[in-house]
């Protein structure tokens, strides 16, 4: 359910009276900065990430033939 117009002007009144003006712009002001340093983190994470190689064996489960046998004679 997205916002309309209205309830978004009303959303912001109500926290602009709570915290006041200059707590909503350390707030903004502090989301930004975390965000602009995420992407950073993300960005160096990228470039200095180098392909995994991993050695692996393919394994087949064993197949009891009892199994078989009980299965068929239901």
């Amino acid at each position: 359910m997205p916002l309309g117009g209205w309830e978004l002007a009303i959303v912001l009144v109500v926290a602009l009276l709570l915290f006041g003006g200059s707590r909503l712009a350390g707030i903004g002001k502090g989301v930004g900065r975390s965000i602009r340093e995420f992407k950073e983190e993300v960005k160096s994470s990228d470039s200095q990430a180098k392909p995994e190689v991993v050695d692996a064996e393919i394994v087949q489960p064993e197949i009891d033939p009892r199994s078989d046998e009980q299965n068929t004679d239901r």
